[in-house]
C-alpha cells in the first residue's frame, strides 16, 4: 500500500482536515492488512533523517485513539528523541529505565490529552542503543507493552543511518517506511527496504509525505 500525507501535525487541531483524513486512511489500511492476525505491533522508520517519521508516529497514535482503543506511542529512537515534544511531555525517564528494569511501565508511560493515548518517552539516551534495543530485557518490554495496550507504535531511528531500526523491525507486527517527497533519494528508499528484509522485518507499506494537495479534490472536507 502507499498513501500519500503532507508532513504536518494536524490530527489533534484539524481533525476534519484532507491531511487527518489521510493519516486515517493509513489507519484503515494497516487495520485491514490482516484480519486474523491483527497488527498490534507497528514500527515507523525512514531511509534517512528529516523524513518525517516521528510526525508520522504521533498523527498514526491519535487516530488509532480515535478508535477507542488504547494506544501507546514509543520513542525508540535513542540518539535524537522528540516524540515527546509532540505532545509537550517530559523526557526525565522511559524507555532506558524500563529496559534496565530501574522502573515499571506504569512509571514511566505518560497520559496525554488525547483520550486513550499514552506516551513511552525515551528517558536518557544510553552510549549503546543497538544492543539496548536488541537485547533480550528489550524483548520483555515489547512483551509488558503488548499486555498493556491495544496499539503499540514504535518511532525508530533512520534505517539506513543506524542498526537500531533493522534490530527492532524483526520484533514487531509490521513496519512502515515513511519517505519525504522531493527529499528522500529512490535508492535511499531501496536500500532501507533491503536493510530490513534481510532481519525478515514485516514492511506492510509506504507513507509519502510532503506532498501537494489538490484541494478541489477535497472540498467535501472543507
Amino acid at each position: 500500500m502507499m498513501v500519500e500525507v503532507p508532513t504536518q501535525l494536524v490530527t489533534v487541531v484539524h481533525p476534519r482536515s484532507p491531511v487527518s483524513e489521510a493519516y486515517r486512511q493509513v489507519r484503515t489500511n494497516i487495520q485491514f492488512y490482516s484480519l486474523d492476525r491483527p497488527v498490534q505491533t507497528l514500527l515507523i522508520t525512514s531511509p534517512s533523517p528529516e523524513d518525517g517519521k516521528t510526525t508520522t508516529v504521533a498523527n498514526l497514535a491519535v487516530t488509532f485513539a480515535e478508535t477507542g482503543r488504547s494506544v501507546i506511542a514509543v520513542d525508540c529512537d535513542l540518539r535524537r528523541p522528540s516524540l515527546h515534544r509532540f505532545f509537550n511531555l517530559p523526557n526525565e525517564s522511559g524507555l532506558t529505565a524500563l529496559i534496565r528494569e530501574e522502573k515499571t511501565l506504569d512509571q514511566v508511560v505518560l497520559s496525554t490529552d488525547v483520550p486513550h493515548l499514552q506516551i513511552l518517552p525515551s528517558g536518557p539516551l544510553p552510549p549503546n542503543p543497538a544492543e539496548l534495543l536488541g537485547s533480550q530485557r528489550m524483548e520483555r518490554v515489547v512483551d509488558a507493552l503488548r499486555a498493556a495496550a491495544d496499539v503499540i507504535l514504535f518511532d525508530s531511528p533512520p534505517t539506513i543511518s543506524v542498526t537500531d531500526a533493522a534490530v527492532l523491525g524483526a520484533k514487531m507486527d509490521g513496519v512502515l517506511l515513511v519517505v519525504k517527497e522531493g527529499k528522500t533519494k529512490r535508492d535511499h528508499v531501496v536500500r532501507a527496504k533491503q536493510l530490513l528484509d534481510r532481519v525478515n522485518a514485516k514492511v506492510l507499506g509506504v507513507v509519502l509525505n510532503n506532498v501537494k494537495f489538490d484541494g478541489s479534490l477535497y472540498r467535501y472536507y472543507s
